[in-house]
């Protein structure tokens, strides 16, 4: 009795997880450069370093990464999610369920982008 309480409690584990839920990160490193280098990097109108920076930014959203520096023109860059199609795969060869749990709490998407790169331009 008690190992089919086991079996069971495991399948049903099995069968409410997914791919992407469990093994997917919850955050994309997102490295982020200017020419000239020292510009202040905002996102989404945070202050989040200076040039050269490597961010970790949540996968499930979109951001506006802006670019301020003294003498300089503002420049901003979007950064978009996409949808991870090896983790779509995988949770189609593992039923409905899976599906169902990683399309609805965003565990596919991650950012479109690993790097980004702006050229400031002086201002007249």
């Amino acid at each position: 009795m008690r190992s089919l309480f086991l079996v069971s409690s495991v399948a049903l584990v099995l069968l409410t997880t997914s791919c992407a839920t469990l093994f997917a990160p919850h955050t994309n490193q997102l490295s982020v450069a200017s020419e000239p280098e020292g510009a202040e990097v905002y996102v989404n109108g945070m202050r989040m370093g200076v040039t050269p920076v490597v961010l970790d930014l949540k996968a499930d959203q979109s951001y506006v990464i802006e670019y301020r520096k003294s003498g300089f023109e503002s420049v901003s860059r979007t950064v978009n999610t996409k949808v991870g199609a090896g983790w779509v795969i995988l949770d189609i060869l593992g039923g409905l369920i899976p599906v169902i749990v990683d399309a609805s709490t965003g565990a596919w998407k991650q950012l479109d982008q690993k790097a980004i790169n702006a050229t400031l331009v002086k201002q007249q």
